[in-house]
């Protein structure tokens, strides 16, 4: 077979998909989310330091939809990193690499990090 026609490998229409490989994509994703999320922070920092006027006029943009939505991403990106990053921690000290382990811990992380999230957004509600 001439090698313009052979197909990409893996042949991504046949793959699919497997838990670590979705995580791994996840995490520099939500690396992605904390970097813009921190210039929120700044601006956000930077809009106390300005004055009420200003800080009003960034808290009415955050308590929109979208602001809202944005610093929800935020927090579940900053939890799952946090939640993979001690999972890899332990990883660094060659323990967790049986299969059995890599597939608990990776559920283990999605679900940690929806709790914290849900944690945080629940009682920064009540302040």
């Amino acid at each position: 077979m001439p090698r313009a026609l052979r197909p990409l490998s893996p042949d991504l229409q046949i793959y699919r998909p497997q838990l670590t490989s979705v995580m791994s994509i996840t995490h520099r994703a939500t690396g992605v989310a904390l970097s813009a999320g921190a210039l929120l922070l700044v601006w956000w920092l930077a809009s106390a330091a300005a004055g009420p006027d200003a800080y009003a006029r960034l808290h009415a943009l955050l308590a929109t939809d979208l602001g809202l939505t944005a610093m929800l991403v935020w927090t579940f990106a900053l939890f799952y990193h946090l939640c993979n990053g001690i999972r890899h921690l332990f990883w660094d000290a060659g323990r967790g690499f049986g299969l059995r382990t890599i597939y608990a811990s990776g559920w283990t992380v999605f679900g940690t990090s929806i709790a914290l999230t849900a944690i945080a957004w629940i009682l920064s509600s009540k302040v």
